[in-house]
């Protein structure tokens, strides 16, 4: 028994299926299945069961992977304490994020962070912000970026920036004739929701940020939006809106310029989003670590610094 192939078993459980374990292992599907033959012939037990849909683990399969997660994590640890006293010499992050707002705002840190890091790699996992906050209480992530409030964490969280909730729409859409400029305290243009919810929205799934937060916004106004539920992830339901399908909601943060997009405050308060750093409870933060969050905080400070926590060009995108 080697580590690699506890990483093996592990990746197999996480992704219930034999292919796509191969794929994110960087292996060929066929080599992965053999080796979870031989090792289960070894074992003298089934760990897998086979299913249409992929795999699943049995009772004693459940068992075994949990101290096989165990024993990663400890050795990860070890790892981490180890490069601490060797002086950020080499190392190893495991990051948490959500797509959609991870391809916004870690690209800039995580260049600024190799550039004053080389030898530390940073693994990046994408995930739900509830998913996120799994992983992190189990010790599976070093640090995680991640919608507040937290729904499960209750401590290690540290805030880090405004984010808002925005109405994605082009341009040529009906909803421009309810459209109200910017205004004193009011900096961009912005539309009441009841003059929105006659329109077409697309809506992502309800365990989603946007999706619930979609939903909570009509639930208090007391509206039905005409909305086509769909499983269609933030960015995709963000280009249909740029087109004038229908109108969608996105992140500030996570703004596209388009010659015929346009972004919307939703109402005169808008929907502020705080998001914020989390980590593991107890356990060793590295040093590592510790520089990767400092450095989010430094690239993104605080509101009373940056209104809004937007860069240049992104202001200019939501202009009326």
């Amino acid at each position: 028994m080697d580590l690699k192939e506890l990483n093996y078993l592990v990746t197999i459980a996480d992704e219930g299926s034999i292919s796509r374990a191969a794929e994110r292992l960087y292996m060929a599907q066929s080599s992965l299945s053999q080796f979870l033959q031989l090792y289960e012939a070894e074992l003298g037990a089934r760990l897998f069961v086979r299913t249409a849909r992929g795999v699943r683990p049995t009772a004693a399969g459940q068992a075994f992977i949990q101290n096989a997660r165990q024993i990663l994590l400890h050795y990860r640890r070890a790892q981490n304490e180890l490069w601490d006293i060797e002086q950020l010499k080499g190392g190893r992050i495991e990051l948490g994020t959500a797509t959609f707002r991870g391809t916004y705002l870690l690209p800039p840190v995580l260049k600024k962070f190799h550039q004053i890091y080389p030898n530390i790699h940073v693994s990046v996992t994408e995930l739900d912000s509830v998913p996120l906050e799994n992983q992190i209480s189990e010790g599976l992530l070093d640090i995680a970026l991640i919608a507040l409030p937290a729904v499960k964490l209750k401590e290690n969280v540290d805030w880090l920036m405004r984010d808002e909730i925005l109405l994605a729409a082009s341009r040529d859409h009906p909803i421009m004739e309810f459209v109200h400029p910017p205004e004193k305290n009011v900096p961009m243009a912005w539309v009441r929701l009841e003059d929105a919810a006659p329109f077409e929205f697309i809506l992502g799934p309800p365990g989603t940020i946007l999706g619930r937060a979609a939903r909570d916004e009509f639930r208090k106004t007391g509206l039905e939006p005409k909305a086509w539920h769909t499983s269609f992830t933030a960015p995709f339901a963000a280009a249909m809106a740029r087109e004038g399908v229908a109108l969608a909601l996105t992140y500030r943060s996570c703004i596209v310029e388009h010659d015929n997009a346009v972004y919307l405050r939703i109402g005169r308060e808008g929907i502020p989003l705080d998001l914020g750093l989390a980590y593991p409870t107890g356990e060793y933060r590295s040093i590592a670590t510790r520089e990767l969050g400092r450095l989010f905080h430094s690239m993104y400070p605080g509101p009373e610094q940056n209104p809004g926590n937007l860069q240049p060009d992104q202001e200019k995108a939501v202009s009326f």
